[in-house]
């Protein structure tokens, strides 16, 4: 598994202007190749009487799945230019769609090829992006006399506590880096006077 990647921070639109084309880039997280295409789609619609509508998209922390279209605009002039800007900012789980309005004046193959992967690299830069690093899933058993103190100590450590349970027993979901799970384990032994548990579960990834 890739130790991180990095993803745009929320949806949004850039628009440029290039030789009078209206160049509108809309950027959206997608989990699946599924909900890239939905996005897409959606896209699509909100501007049916566009001159094209690009796009390209990036899927799994290890770029598994890459796809890109130039929607009629001349062979490799916009998918390709838009998936390489994506793929050269490390971006992952990222749909991008460049809708563009034709303003009369034609721009030459190297021309688009600049327009579009430009007009996605400022709409990364517009909208922000964040990284997401690889994380043990880990669940901790703690008697209710040590619990509150043992979740505030975990807060104020920058642990990522992902869930809190009460029962018998208080069970905490956490997340670790796989690198401080044997040093956490020692920590939470000495907190807890050796009374609480650990339980290692999958892995996932979260924001820093």
């Amino acid at each position: 598994m890739q130790e991180q990647y990095r993803t745009i921070a929320r949806e949004g639109v850039h628009e440029s202007e290039i030789n009078r084309s209206r160049f509108l880039c809309a950027l959206a997280p997608a989990a699946t190749e599924q909900e890239a295409q939905d996005f897409v789609a959606r896209v699509r619609k909100e501007h049916p009487t566009a001159s094209h509508n690009c796009f390209a998209y990036v899927i799994g922390a290890d770029a598994s799945v890459q796809k890109a279209s130039d929607d009629g605009e001349p062979g490799g002039t916009a998918g390709v230019p838009m998936l390489q800007m994506l793929t050269r900012r490390e971006m992952r789980y990222v749909v991008a769609v460049v809708t563009r309005y034709y303003g009369g004046v034609k721009l030459g193959a190297g021309g688009l090829i600049r327009a579009y992967g430009g007009v996605v690299g400022e709409a990364l830069d517009a909208l922000g992006t964040i990284v997401r690093r690889r994380f043990r899933l880990a669940t901790v058993t703690v008697d209710h006399q040590r619990a509150g103190k043992l979740e505030n100590d975990l807060r104020a450590s920058g642990r990522a506590v992902r869930e809190v349970r009460y029962a018998e027993a208080v069970t905490i979901d956490i997340g670790l880096p796989e690198a401080d799970v044997e040093a956490f384990r020692a920590w939470l032994a000495d907190a807890t006077a050796g009374t609480a548990t650990l339980e290692l579960g999958g892995e996932a990834y979260g924001d820093d």
